[in-house]
């Protein structure tokens, strides 16, 4: 059977857990450069595809030219 004090320290243990942010900022860095890197790997294919929409010569925009 736990103690009162035994209750108290679990609740102080817990309290200090909760209020500790210490790592917060490196995950929240984290976070931000792989949503970049996902975010340039997007745009990197929409550019590709559309360089080769609009630079291939065997391409016209108005046919018959």
């Amino acid at each position: 059977m736990r103690t009162n004090a035994d209750k108290h320290s679990i609740k102080r243990l817990v309290a200090r857990f909760c209020a500790d942010e210490s790592g917060a900022t490196a995950i929240e860095y984290g976070l931000v450069a792989g949503i970049m890197g996902v975010a340039a790997v997007g745009f990197k294919g929409v550019f590709d595809a559309l360089k080769t929409e609009f630079l291939d010569p065997t391409k016209t925009a108005v046919s018959g030219l």
